[in-house]
């Protein structure tokens, strides 16, 4: 089992400026391959303060580059439904050159409506938009002279530059929520797949539609899977409690309310039950989430068992993918806990 960090950012600009924010979260990095972290992520999202301070993963991870030199680059995740493929495509091949052949893309079809509203797209082009997405920009970090024909985006003989570092191109990851049929497509397809657990119980069931799909297709192995947590570890657990507590609590409220389009009207065949969703996480605090271990609080000691009990929980993952800095958490607390988990606890599982 492998662990990396993922910024979401989810602050206002009272609260903190962008400069700030990713000041804080470059010097994260500088410890990523001191201590033996694996990846740096970051996500994709617009127009909230859930996730708007990144609407472009490649320009964060362009400087994580520089700070981490180890450590896999992954877009978690970039999103075609939102972006031409002829320019993913392109900076794509810049990031994979600029970190000499680091980059993982992760690649998701969003779920906000307040974001496709105002990029007036309808949330059900979702699906056939990722799909579309997806095929032509691999077609054109594989291929030259390429032509394509789709129902939202067409060009001809185009050569996209530069090319991929990696050969055939880096590695692609699906994200999914909780659509078994975004798992199982994943899995059929041969992509490796981001989870979030902090929906609770459907994830063993989720993952074995993915890894029964990967099988069925003739892959070889068993896939990827990364799976994302909070996390926070200190030496002193009522301390992890009292210091993460209003960060994680905090969290919730500000994904449903950037999710709450899905409870006042917006409904989609290509997301089915999300109103039920968001009307469950509203219901989501710390204590739900280390119920569920979904959010790794406590001490290194407490942080193993969780992470050894999840595991067994779900079959199995290969990455934790850790939200270190999650909304308002003091950037000194970050800090001391980023250390203390490269420490005490990657130790235990390489």
């Amino acid at each position: 089992m492998e662990f990396g960090v993922q910024f979401f950012p989810n602050v206002t600009p009272e609260e903190k400026s962008a400069a700030q924010y990713f000041e804080e979260c470059l010097r994260l990095c500088d410890l990523l391959d001191e201590f033996g972290y694996n990846h740096v992520r970051i996500v994709e999202h617009y127009f909230h303060t859930y996730g708007g301070y990144s609407p472009n993963p490649i320009v964060f991870l362009s400087a994580a580059a520089q700070r981490a030199k180890k450590a896999r680059l992954i877009t978690g995740a970039v999103l075609p439904v939102f972006n031409n493929p002829l320019k993913l495509a392109g900076e794509i091949g810049m990031l994979d050159g600029i970190s000499n052949g680091r980059l993982e893309v992760g690649l998701a079809r969003a779920f906000i409506p307040k974001e496709f509203e105002a990029f007036k797209i309808s949330l059900d082009e979702s699906v056939a938009r990722f799909d579309e997405g997806v095929e032509q920009i691999i077609r054109l970090l594989t291929e030259e002279d390429v032509s394509s024909d789709g129902k939202f985006h067409r060009f001809e003989n185009v050569t996209s530059y530069p090319r991929p570092t990696q050969k055939p191109h880096p590695k692609l990851w699906t994200a999914s929520v909780a659509t078994e049929a975004s798992f199982e497509k994943a899995g059929r397809n041969g992509m490796w797949i981001m989870g979030i657990p902090i929906a609770g119980g459907k994830m063993k069931e989720l993952l074995d539609i993915y890894r029964n799909a990967w099988k069925a297709a003739g892959h070889p192995g068993n896939g990827r899977i990364m799976l994302a947590f909070f996390m926070f570890c200190h030496e002193d657990h009522d301390e992890a409690l009292r210091i993460a507590r209003p960060h994680v609590d905090n969290y919730f409220v500000s994904l449903c309310d950037a999710a709450s389009g899905w409870t006042t009207g917006s409904a989609s065949n290509d997301y089915a039950h999300y109103d039920k969703i968001v009307e469950t996480l509203r219901q989501e605090n710390l204590d739900t989430q280390i119920e569920k271990c979904s959010a790794w609080v406590g001490t290194p000691k407490e942080l193993i068992d969780m992470i050894e009990d999840y595991n067994d929980q779900v079959g199995g993952f290969d990455d934790g993918s850790l939200q270190v800095n999650f909304t308002t958490l003091p950037p000194e607390e970050a800090e001391k806990s980023v250390r203390l988990f490269g420490d005490k606890v990657i130790p235990h599982f390489t």
